[in-house]
């Protein structure tokens, strides 16, 4: 597909930087990476690239710092899960008995 269509060659290598950007948490390669994905011509990533401009302090720091607030966010999902799976059949005492009777399983590592 890429050898076909020049905006998805484009596309993906706009992806694989990202990605990578993110995993080696390169925070000094956002900005080419913005200017970049907005000049794509590719509607998605333009408005990807705004979105992340919205609120550019927040993404770099999360590239740029140690700390993560995954943990919380995996906590959050999980009850949240529970509670959909629930929907209309109970009360919070039957919730707090599901969540506390189903911890979840982490291992540092």
């Amino acid at each position: 597909m890429k050898q076909a269509d020049e905006k998805v060659a484009e596309a993906y290598d706009l992806g694989q930087r990202f990605t990578e950007m993110v995993r080696e948490r390169q925070h000094e390669s956002l900005l080419p990476w913005l200017e970049d994905a907005t000049n794509s011509g590719i509607d998605a990533l333009k408005q990807f690239a705004k979105g992340i401009m919205q609120d550019l302090d927040a993404v770099t720091n999360a590239l740029l710092l140690p700390w993560s607030n995954g943990q919380t966010e995996g906590q959050v999902n999980r009850l949240k899960f529970i509670k959909r799976k629930m929907y209309g059949r109970a009360n919070f005492d039957l919730l707090r008995k599901r969540v506390i009777d189903n911890p979840l399983r982490w291992e540092p590592g």
